[in-house]
């Protein structure tokens, strides 16, 4: 099997890294960084060579592939530049910092024919991939509502260590709306397959803090499916509170599931039956049902499991490596990535626009410029 050779282009975002030291015939050569400092500690632990500051210059190297975790700004230019030099990649999110650039996007991995996989990698958790067997399985009945919510407060790192401004200043938290849905969205999509987002409103309270940003002090952005479905997904990373980036509620007509809410709680189902009846229906630990856990996860490693998020940073990057071996767009793909960053983007027009009704454009391949349109009632 001919081994793969990967690049990493942004040293802080390292997630991936033991997942893809633990795949067989899969190696990371070069690493890329404009810190130079922070490039070299991070090579010199992970015992990689080849080290680069330029990222076109890691890019006529002889990687296969590219992992980008760099700032969300740079994810499209770089992901364009990739495939231009002949590279699959694999994107952390969001996928693009405007619709423009979600266009773009498409039509490159269109022209190039490369492997592009969205790392949403909340999607690869236990707790998500075991509700979506048990959607599978009919557990739930017909799921219709689910809300996904991501609060994790960012004071810290609007600047930098030396007191410049970080760019997060910027691309996440000088606009308004929802500048990081997908965490949220991507899971709770995730149970209902084959449905895609059409339409959002997005609502905010405004803004309650004195960081001097235009982020609003949270928004919840209500989604409507093609399927008639209906999704909450509140982003709040302005407001003084613990952290608490993986909360999720789905409801179906037999039976709910709720997310452990703090680090001490658990997760939790309740299905109607004969000795659950509605009107009086109680609680039960989610890993009553682990028997519906994919068998990849029943059967993780504990090398699987030590790479983050109970074995799920592994299977992400695994099933990214599989795509390329076999040249198939994985399911995480392109049109997948631009739909559910474009729902965040369109927020940012809803909420200053009283939570106008937006429709979200259905991403496929070889769109025209007509349906390109975005439409504003």
């Amino acid at each position: 099997m001919k081994k793969i050779k990967v690049g990493i282009v942004g040293t802080r975002g390292l997630q991936m890294m033991l997942g893809l030291k633990s795949i067989p015939d899969v190696e990371i050569t070069a690493m890329c960084d404009l810190d130079e400092e922070h490039l070299n500690k991070s090579a010199d632990e992970h015992g990689i060579e080849k080290r680069y500051r330029v990222f076109e210059d890691m890019l006529d190297s002889d990687i296969d592939a590219v992992v980008i975790s760099t700032p969300m700004q740079c994810h499209m230019p770089q992901t364009v530049a990739a495939m231009e030099a002949g590279k699959h990649v694999l994107s952390e999110v969001t996928a693009g910092v405007s619709m423009d650039e979600l266009w773009w996007l498409c039509e490159t991995v269109e022209k190039y024919n490369k492997i592009y996989m969205y790392a949403e990698n909340y999607i690869y958790t236990p707790e998500v991939q075991l509700v979506k067997n048990m959607v599978r399985e009919g557990l739930f009945g017909e799921p219709y509502y689910a809300e996904g919510m991501y609060l994790h407060n960012l004071d810290g790192l609007f600047t930098y260590p030396n007191g410049k401004t970080s760019w997060r200043s910027y691309w996440q938290c000088g606009k308004r709306g929802n500048f990081y849905p997908t965490h949220s969205l991507g899971p709770v999509m995730n149970w209902f397959p084959g449905d895609h987002v059409t339409e959002i409103s997005t609502f905010s309270p405004g803004v309650y803090n004195d960081f001097g940003l235009k982020q609003d002090s949270g928004t919840t952005t209500m989604c409507r499916t093609a399927n008639g479905k209906l999704l909450n997904i509140r982003t709040d990373c302005m407001s003084p509170r613990p952290h608490n980036m993986m909360t999720y509620l789905l409801q179906g007509t037999k039976g709910v599931y709720r997310s452990a809410d703090h680090k001490d709680d658990k997760e939790l189902v309740s299905f109607v039956g004969e000795n659950n009846p509605i009107g009086n229906m109680q609680w039960e630990d989610l890993m009553n049902y682990k028997e519906y856990l994919p068998e990849r996860y029943k059967n993780a490693t504990e090398e699987q499991l030590h790479a983050g998020h109970g074995g799920g940073d592994f299977f992400i990057v695994e099933d990214f490596i599989n795509a390329i071996r076999t040249n198939t767009q994985p399911e995480l793909d392109v049109y997948t990535a631009c739909e559910w960053t474009a729902v965040g983007l369109l927020s940012t027009l809803s909420v200053m626009n009283n939570a106008k009704h937006i429709e979200v454009p259905c991403f496929r391949p070889k769109l025209t410029t007509e349906e390109k349109k975005i439409i504003l009632d």
